[in-house]
């Protein structure tokens, strides 16, 4: 039998939160019974579409919403529809507009997951339209995703997430992958020029607003000025990487800061680190959490960030609104001594084994 081909529509193919949770999915799940293929609706050439058309995946590319073309989105989709009949499932990671297309969707006969991966807009006007159009999918779509509570009541509010229509579908991971390694960590420190004796401080995620770079770096900058044998290793790209490495050279942490860009070694990153950083300013349930918790290292986290991420005594949340001197305090209070949590990690059904089984079990029992 031909696999069941599932839909995503994901936005872009650069690495982002939805992205790697959705392909680390990809890459577990018996692609002999489901296949994904993928609608962006930025220019390709992304991070992930090389892996994905190796994997066997297709990449249709859609016109961007650009808030005037709303007869155009609606057209595209529908003309998609009628010439790709085959698809059954469609499984949304976009939701500024989906509210646009996931009516046509259902029109043609398929049935429509809309998939919450955040708990903000940002600010601004784009953050308002944005909210008034995605206000309707909690009515649309047939079922309700998210990678938290706290993700799917900000996204579909509490009656949809109190409802048999809604499920968390837990941001998961190749747990082994990440296990302590000494091995790792002195290879990779020998190769990025970094000895031993060094405390390297490592952050990942997009350079957005979300991630809130500039606290982290004004909190850099104060641990330099304790121990100038620190380093800070930024694993991302995004629209504000002028912005930050600007911000770097104005605060002189030139010498101190490496600008990794998108890596697919990111297990490898976090196993060379002694100290994972991650003050957002919101999250729906970040992987890299749960990632620097498989690799055993002390998390400093923001607030604001949903407690479905504390899975192991590894993670200590800290407020960003009181500047960034409880965070140094909590650095000279923490142990910098790797720990394995890796059971505990899958326990709390963080393992990519269960996640992908059940994702595909899912398909297959909406599947007509």
């Amino acid at each position: 039998m031909e696999p069941i081909r599932v839909l995503h529509m994901i936005g872009s193919l650069e690495m982002g939160g939805s992205q790697a949770m959705i392909m680390n999915i990809y890459r577990s799940i018996d692609r002999q019974r489901i296949q994904f293929d993928f609608v962006i609706d930025k220019n390709k050439g992304g991070f992930f579409e090389k892996e994905i058309t190796e994997l066997g995946g297709a990449i249709y590319k859609m016109p961007s919403f650009k808030g005037t073309n709303i007869h155009e989105i609606r057209r595209s989709w529908g003309e998609f529809f009628l010439e790709h009949p085959k698809y059954k499932i469609l499984h949304s990671h976009v939701r500024s507009y989906a509210s646009l297309y996931i009516p046509i969707a259902k029109k043609h006969g398929l049935k429509t997951i809309i998939h919450s991966h955040s708990t903000s807009n940002g600010s601004g006007v784009s953050a308002v339209v944005k909210a008034v159009m995605q206000y309707p999918l909690r009515y649309q779509a047939d079922y309700f995703f998210g990678c938290s509570k706290k993700s799917g009541e900000w996204l579909f509010g509490k009656k949809v997430v109190a409802g048999n229509k809604f499920y968390i579908l837990k941001n998961a991971i190749s747990t082994n992958e990440y296990r302590v390694d000494d091995n790792v960590r002195n290879q990779y420190r020998k190769k990025l020029g970094i000895d031993n004796d060094v405390i390297v401080y490592v952050h990942v995620g997009r350079l957005h607003e979300a991630k809130n770079h500039m606290f982290l770096l004004e909190l850099f900058c104060n641990i330099v000025k304790r121990n100038p044998n620190s380093v800070l290793l930024l694993v991302g790209d995004g629209e504000l990487r002028n912005q930050i490495e600007q911000k770097i050279k104005e605060w002189e942490l030139g010498k101190n800061v490496v600008m990794m860009g998108a890596r697919k070694d990111v297990a490898n990153i976090l196993k060379t680190a002694d100290c994972f950083l991650f003050p957002s300013n919101w999250e729906g349930l970040p992987v890299t959490v749960v990632e620097a918790q498989a690799a055993g290292l002390p998390c400093l986290i923001s607030n604001r960030i949903t407690d479905e991420v504390n899975i192991t005594p590894l993670v200590k949340k800290l407020p960003i609104d009181q500047g960034v001197k409880c965070w140094i305090d909590a650095i000279e209070k923490a142990s910098f001594k790797k720990q394995d949590v890796i059971r505990q990690i899958c326990e709390a059904g963080f393992d990519i084994k269960e996640s992908s089984e059940w994702l595909q079990n899912f398909y297959e029992g909406i599947y007509v």
